[in-house]
C-alpha cells in the first residue's frame, strides 16, 4: 500500500531537503475555535515529518499519545475514521541533530481537520494550552505536509 512506498519517499525527501518546514499550527485560543482548514484537501493520504529536539521525544510522545486517547475516545465518527487511518513512526536514523517522527495518513479523511491542538481542544479542553505548549516546544525546525495521490498500486 502506500505506507511502503511513502517510507521511501520520507527517505528522499529528507536526504534531498527540498521541503521548506513549518511551525506547528498555531495553540486554540482559550474559547470558540474556528474550523482548521484541511491538512491534506485533495489528497488520498498524507505524510508529516516531524523534527524533534534529542532531549524532547518523551514530551513528544506523551501529547501524541494525548492525540491518540482524544481521537478514539471521540463521539466524533470522523475522529474515529482520522484514528483509523494515523500512524506515527519514528525513525531510528538520526535526522541531522534531531528525531525525525513521520505521520502516514492513510487514508486521509477528506475535510477533516488534523490540527493537533483542536483535537486537543476538544478532548481536553482544560488541559489544551499546557498540552499544546509542551508538543509546540518539541519541535526544532518545523515539520513538512507533503499531500500523497496513489498513482501505481505495485502490489495489484
Amino acid at each position: 500500500m502506500v505506507r511502503s512506498m511513502v517510507l521511501g519517499v520520507v527517505l528522499t525527501v529528507v536526504a534531498a531537503g527540498t521541503l521548506h518546514a513549518q511551525t506547528p499550527e498555531a495553540a486554540p485560543p482559550a474559547q470558540a475555535q474556528p474550523a482548521a482548514a484541511p491538512a491534506f484537501p485533495s489528497a488520498q493520504a498524507g505524510l508529516v515529518l516531524n523534527f524533534i529536539k534529542p532531549d524532547k521525544t518523551a514530551d513528544f510522545e506523551e501529547v501524541m499519545n494525548k492525540v491518540k486517547e482524544a481521537l478514539n475516545t471521540s463521539e466524533n465518527p470522523t475522529r474515529k475514521q482520522q484514528a483509523a487511518g494515523w500512524r506515527v513512526y519514528k525513525s531510528p536514523d538520526p535526522a541531522g541533530p534531531n528525531v525525525l517522527y513521520v505521520f502516514i495518513i492513510d487514508p486521509a479523511v477528506p475535510g477533516a481537520d488534523y490540527t493537533v491542538s483542536n483535537i486537543l481542544a476538544e478532548a481536553f479542553p482544560t488541559e489544551a494550552q499546557a498540552l499544546y505548549d509542551k508538543y509546540a516546544a518539541c519541535y526544532a525546525m518545523g515539520l513538512n505536509r507533503v499531500n500523497l495521490n496513489l498513482l501505481i498500486d505495485m502490489g495489484k
